[in-house]
């Protein structure tokens, strides 16, 4: 099966739990002449976890289609807020103050505003990135109310080894009490359980460009 293939067999999936699902098409490492089948296609929303090779990659096909929107689905270094605010639409890695406060300055100085997931290490992993659940509702409130920043819901990456249900479930919960209505939640292995737990963010790359 080709590239546009598999992302409408994707998207045939998808739309069987939720319609208003954004799909985000995750290219990072990919080429753009392996991405161009999905833009001609009219999909609008795609993932990279690099500031510099996003930039790279897609300054001049965005200058051809400007209703691409561009979500950094990466961890973020502070150092990189400027650039990043340049660049995507939406960040699903926000996780600390420092980081936080780095983009509201950016967002200020670009007169730009983007739109945020707080991303939550929802498996309490000390090696992954994401804010401890403890200081949730402490970072939320800072977030929207001490520097209004756009965000809209909660992301998660749930550990390897298991089920992810009971994480999104998790995820969930979180967002319910901050009042969040959106969550990011869902990868070509898990998609289908994150749907049901109520996500309408998925981050899928494997299951689009492999053409085994």
């Amino acid at each position: 099966m080709s590239i546009l293939d598999n992302f409408i067999k994707l998207k045939e999936n998808v739309f069987l739990y939720n319609k208003n699902t954004t799909i985000i098409a995750v290219t990072k490492t990919f080429p753009i002449a392996l991405i161009e089948p999905l833009i001609a296609y009219g999909h609008k929303d795609f993932g990279e976890n690099r500031v510099k090779e996003a930039k790279d990659k897609w300054a001049v096909i965005r200058k051809l289609n400007k209703n691409i929107n561009l979500h950094m689905i990466g961890n973020l270094q502070s150092n990189k807020a400027e650039d990043a605010v340049e660049v995507f639409d939406f960040i699903h890695s926000l996780d600390n103050e420092n980081l936080a406060y780095k983009l509201f300055i950016a967002e200020k100085k670009l007169n730009k505003k983007l739109k945020y997931f707080i991303q939550v290490n929802i498996g309490q992993e000390p090696q992954k990135s994401g804010i401890n659940i403890s200081s949730l509702d402490k970072f939320v409130n800072y977030c929207l109310v001490d520097i209004k920043l756009d965000v809209i819901g909660l992301m998660c990456i749930p550990p390897i080894s298991n089920d992810s249900t009971f994480y999104f479930k998790k995820l969930k919960e979180l967002a319910h009490i901050n009042k969040l209505t959106n969550l990011s939640m869902g990868m070509s292995s898990d998609y289908a359980q994150a749907l049901r737990e109520g996500s309408n963010y998925i981050r899928v790359g494997s299951n689009i460009f492999d053409n085994k």
